[in-house]
């Protein structure tokens, strides 16, 4: 379990968009290690997490993309039923809610990676930790 930056970036909803901000990061060679796309009617907020989090906030905002860094606890879990049920109870057991949450496959094991925007991320790692 660590907490990592996530990148949230606001795109126009119209094809080929995200393909260019993905091709943009690939020639920089910045790798995305987590993603999730929202659309509404004429924008798009994408939530990444990259390898190199500093070096893309500049490639981005250099090329005129809005983008907003908040902090994510990065979480393996295993790929058993129930998992997902035990951390939620755990944390609304001690006041903390999820925003929002997405998932991946982890860079270390063949488990699932699931990325959680929380209410308040010390309490949730020292939560989590504990067990």
């Amino acid at each position: 379990m660590q907490v990592a930056k996530q990148l949230s970036i606001f795109l126009k909803n119209k094809p080929g968009t995200l393909a260019d901000v993905c091709q943009h990061l690939q020639d920089e060679g910045v790798n995305i290690i987590g993603f999730c796309v929202s659309d509404t009617v004429d924008h798009a907020v994408v939530r990444i997490v990259v390898d190199e989090p500093m070096r893309a906030v500049h490639l981005l905002g250099n090329s005129g993309i809005l983008v907003v860094e908040n902090e994510v606890v990065v979480i393996d879990l295993k790929n058993e039923p129930g998992e997902l049920a035990r951390l939620g109870k755990k944390l609304a057991a001690n006041n903390v809610n999820i925003d929002y949450a997405y998932g991946g496959i982890s860079r270390e094991s063949s488990s699932g990676v699931l990325y959680l925007r929380v209410s308040d991320v010390r309490k949730a790692m020292n939560v989590l930790t504990e067990s």
